[in-house]
């Protein structure tokens, strides 16, 4: 998703000047930025390296001196985080802890924080709001909910001006393949079974990439510091009902979706109440169908990219793993 932003950056405010600092675990390619790198030389720079590592964030913070940090860098994997947690809280937490440090340093204007709904838990009726009391039911979700809570501290304690959005699911183009969206696409073009988790009856909002970049656009200039933002689409669809639109739109029947043994601590339903970033302009402009479609078609025409992560050591070992009975 990170890439997507700061290509939407660099095309829509021509002022625009971003430093781009990954580590480059397992789920980054510098591949998605290779045509950023040579349309926008001039203003985009990439720096390697892990938010983890202080002195190397003060460094950065110190020689680029941004005005504004919007923090994707995250573990953000639910299956993953089940099998090595602790990368998570060291990534979600502790880094979290090292930018908020760099950014109370070298006073920074603006500081956007990407989290997720997970960190409110299941609900089964109505909507989360900003207000909800956090209940994460995965190591995933509770190293998020611990780096909101930093940077509500931050900036209570310290007047960092940082700003917490609550995002519902992401798809889109680009997406690593072990995603679900990703991983029943990439399959099913493969002419391989997918696999469900239980039932199949868990219900999540999803949100288009492009839509991602207009709620982040809308609150680098209208958010208010120290508020917190759920971002949605009121558009709720079970994982049963997303598997079928994918199995059906690639020519396929319901024989190859299979039911696996549900994760600990699956959350059954999340829902955003957003009202409060619509209040400052931001509406969803990309449907989920359509949306779909164009995801689609793009895994299509990009097999190059994922077939060779899905060819290689690392995500075969997890796969196997993770999808024995497959």
């Amino acid at each position: 998703m990170g890439s997507h932003f700061i290509r939407y950056l660099l095309e829509r405010y021509t002022e625009a000047v971003v430093l781009n600092l990954d580590k480059l675990t397992y789920a980054a390619s510098l591949l998605r930025l290779k045509d950023v790198e040579k349309r926008f030389k001039d203003r985009y720079a990439f720096v390697k390296g892990d938010i983890y590592d202080a002195q190397l964030v003060a460094k950065v913070f110190r020689q680029f001196t941004p005005d504004a940090v919007v923090d994707f860098a995250a573990a953000t994997h639910v299956d993953r985080s089940i099998l090595e947690p602790g990368e998570f809280v060291k990534t979600d937490v502790f880094g979290t802890y090292t930018l908020l440090e760099g950014a109370r340093k070298f006073g920074v204007k603006r500081f956007i924080k990407l989290s997720t709904d997970e960190v409110f838990g299941s609900i089964e009726k109505d909507r989360f709001t900003e207000e909800s009391p956090f209940q994460p039911n995965s190591p995933y979700a509770a190293s998020k909910a611990g780096g909101d809570l930093l940077c509500r501290a931050y900036f209570k304690t310290y007047g960092v001006p940082v700003i917490v959005t609550h995002f519902c699911n992401f798809f889109g183009p680009w997406q690593h393949p072990e995603k679900f969206i990703p991983l029943f696409i990439t399959n099913l073009l493969e002419n391989k079974k997918v696999p469900l988790y239980g039932s199949g009856r868990n219900q999540r909002e999803w949100i288009y990439t492009e839509d991602v970049c207009l709620a982040l656009d809308v609150l680098l200039r209208k958010g208010e510091p120290g508020e917190v933002y759920n971002v949605g689409t009121g558009g709720e669809k079970e994982n049963w009902e997303v598997a079928i639109q994918i199995v059906k739109a690639l020519g396929k029947d319901e024989s190859s979706i299979v039911k696996v043994t549900d994760r600990p601590g699956h959350d059954l339903r999340y829902a955003l109440s957003w009202s409060k970033i619509q209040a400052l302009g931001f509406t969803p402009q990309i449907t989920f169908e359509r949306g779909i479609k164009e995801t689609i078609e793009w895994y299509k025409q990009n097999r190059w990219w994922w077939e060779k992560i899905k060819q290689s050591e690392e995500f075969r070992e997890y796969y196997e793993k993770q999808y024995p009975s497959l």
